[in-house]
């Protein structure tokens, strides 16, 4: 933790030279560190962190915008309770009534022998997922809602929750535990999600499928890593790019697969791949996506508009003598990769901190593989 914060402060210093004199900062924070294990960064300190680990993030095309990353200081709260109102307090300021406000609310951090609070939910908002099979009415195997949900779900339905009416949307509770490893479970008020039916430019089909999508990508199960300070509940969002919806959360074959659905509306033919129908109806399922939101007023950005943001990004951080590392992988949408900028080049795969980091234990919470 000492290099870590001393790289740290002499990064917020170099950065805001208005902070003040480094060497001071450094022997306050190593002395604090000495005396209780850990140490308390200042508000322009978490501030600056936050918004530099958005920075730093080798998976995110949308990284133009950090400086404009609000952050919610909410180190003081612990407790499920704060925690799961504070996290609707996130959804509400975030939402802004279809503009959306890239934000962070960062919770208590995990101290010596005091762990913070975690979120197990991949995101603020998920819609659950229904295993099939005896007693179910459905299929042995198949899932009703998102499949990427369905350990989860069924953790939330041995914990207590009822279930929603069984829908291919219903939107699952907030799973958050105090740090002492026992989940409880908060229902998200109805007027915190904003959600976008979807409909097509031009056909009706889309309608008939009753589609929607949530407003807000909270995510909310990464860690935030500060100069060696963990905040485990620390959720985030940025605005959706169409693709993320319509070419990964629908259409994914593990997730919603509608492709084969969508051609079938489409009266597409499906007995070959050389048909390529599967391509045809990809690009009208985001269509959908990207008139649907237009259509309610809620903010999303398409992939072509935002490589040539994410170039800006990398041309403007050149500018201030810093690289910017990319996952090539992420970067490159989803659907016609080659038609963007952003494919044409390599990128710097070396990670740089402050992060926001995976960690393998919460990503098994969110697939609710842990005992209770």
């Amino acid at each position: 933790m000492r290099a870590e914060a001393e790289e740290f402060i002499r990064l917020h210093h170099a950065e805001n030279p208005a902070a003040g004199d480094p060497q001071v900062r450094t022997a306050a924070v190593l002395a604090e560190i000495e005396a209780t294990g850990t140490y308390v960064h200042t508000p322009a300190e978490l501030a600056h962190g936050a918004r530099v680990a958005w920075r730093n993030s080798n998976r995110c095309i949308g990284r133009l915008y950090w400086r404009s990353l609000q952050v919610r200081d909410r180190r003081h709260i612990s407790d499920a309770d704060g925690v799961a109102a504070e996290a609707v307090g996130h959804l509400r300021q975030a939402t802004n009534g279809g503009r959306i406000r890239p934000v962070i609310t960062v919770f208590a951090p995990d101290a010596p022998d005091r762990p913070g609070p975690r979120i197990w939910n991949e995101q603020l908002v998920r819609y659950a997922g229904y295993a099939g099979g005896p007693g179910t009415g459905t299929e042995p195997g198949s899932v009703v809602g998102d499949p990427r949900n369905a350990g989860l779900t069924d953790l939330a339905l041995r914990l207590g929750w009822p279930g929603g009416p069984g829908t291919p949307f219903d939107l699952l509770p907030l799973v958050i535990e105090d740090g002492d490893g026992k989940p409880r479970l908060f229902e998200l008020p109805p007027d915190s999600v904003m959600e976008v039916q979807l409909q097509h430019p031009e056909e009706s089909w889309c309608e008939g499928l009753g589609l929607r999508w949530h407003a807000v990508p909270a995510i909310a199960n990464m860690c935030l890593e500060i100069g060696g300070v963990c905040y485990q509940a620390a959720p985030f969002n940025g605005w959706y790019m169409g693709t993320e919806i319509g070419a990964r959360n629908l259409a994914d074959t593990d997730r919603y697969d509608l492709l084969p659905r969508v051609a079938d509306h489409l009266g597409l033919d499906t007995a070959s791949d050389r048909s390529l129908w599967k391509d045809r109806a990809l690009v009208e399922l985001n269509r959908a996506v990207l008139h649907s939101f237009d259509r309610a007023g809620v903010t999303v950005t398409d992939h072509h508009t935002e490589s040539r943001r994410f170039l800006t990004h990398i041309d403007r951080e050149g500018r201030h003598g810093r690289g910017v590392g990319a996952d090539w992988s992420w970067i490159v949408p989803p659907i016609s990769g080659s038609a963007t900028p952003v494919f044409h080049r390599t990128y710097d795969t070396a990670e740089s901190r402050p992060a926001y980091v995976h960690h393998p234990e919460a990503a098994a919470r969110a697939r609710g593989e842990f005992d209770l």
